[in-house]
């Protein structure tokens, strides 16, 4: 019942009071176990919306946070194909889909098999918090998910949520240690076989000296994407500028190198087509992967 509303909500205007509709339809005490109050609605973006609710009894956090997405139809997010290639489609409950009308729907491109696409996008994201924070990364516990919702662990207090560091001015003696951590995140990412895809100071939570990554629906899988070392230098990239305007001296092109490197992966600069050879097999496969 909790997801189902938060499933309806996301299409709902501005200024609607989710509370107030909870108590008129008895949501609160059929969703006890989960939340007992949703208390404001603290982000709005292009993709989600994140509401500060107050828990229910089985769970063991002070505030959540529930990421409500938007419907595939009023999403905004254009290009997210470069992120799903090499990505097996999961369901709406985070195994692989198998049924074949699902995956016929997602290769005819029908309205049913968009929203099947939706779910996957949406089961990626949860899925991979779930392996991050089980591995010891800086991320939100998750709760649950079901539909168009996300329940997690809430970033700041009742007062504040825990502010974007895109919006922090850090001191030197504390960037560099914060600087080492999020490192430390993204080679926990690439020992569970995910890149970020959109990281930056934007989707990093500072709070009481301390971060923790969010948003996730776009990982890349770095053995099947074929642009995933792009990807993975943009992130790194991403961060190294913010910590430099804080003061730290970074070397983005050597620490995505050297990460890269550690887990196996090999650097592979784009070349353009005119200098491949189409009878060396070696240029061809590499041609095949870049085009």
């Amino acid at each position: 019942f909790f997801f189902r509303f938060f499933g309806a909500l996301a299409t709902l205007p501005a200024g609607f009071q989710p509370k107030f509709w909870l108590l008129m339809n008895g949501f609160l005490q059929r969703t006890h176990k989960w939340i007992s109050d949703v208390l404001k609605r603290v982000k709005g973006g292009k993709e989600a919306s994140v509401y500060l609710c107050k828990p229910g009894v089985e769970v063991d956090a002070p505030l959540l946070a529930a990421k409500v997405y938007r419907p595939r139809s009023l999403r905004n997010l254009k290009n997210d194909q470069q992120y799903r290639v090499g990505r097996t489609d999961l369901d709406e409950d985070g195994p692989a889909l198998w049924k074949e009308a699902d995956v016929n729907a997602i290769v005819k491109r029908t309205r049913y098999g968009e929203e099947v696409r939706h779910q996957s996008w949406i089961a990626y994201e949860f899925v991979t918090l779930e392996t991050l924070y089980e591995a010891g990364a800086d991320v939100p516990k998750p709760y649950a998910k079901e539909k168009n919702a996300i329940l997690m662990e809430f970033g700041g207090d009742a007062g504040m949520a825990a502010p974007a560091l895109s919006s922090v001015s850090l001191e030197r003696d504390e960037a560099q240690p914060l600087f080492e951590r999020v490192i430390h995140n993204l080679d926990i990412l690439l020992s569970k076989k995910r890149i970020h895809g959109d990281l930056s100071a934007y989707n990093i939570l500072y709070w009481d000296g301390a971060v923790k990554l969010i948003d996730f629906p776009q990982v890349v899988i770095p053995e099947s994407n074929p642009s995933s070392w792009g990807i993975f230098q943009r992130d790194v990239t991403r961060i190294c500028q913010y910590f430099t305007a804080q003061g730290l001296r970074t070397d983005p092109k050597k620490l995505a190198a050297d990460l890269w490197t550690s887990h196996g992966h090999r650097v592979f600069e784009k070349v353009h087509p005119k200098f491949l050879d189409p009878e060396n097999p070696a240029d061809r496969q590499r041609w095949e992967k870049e085009k």
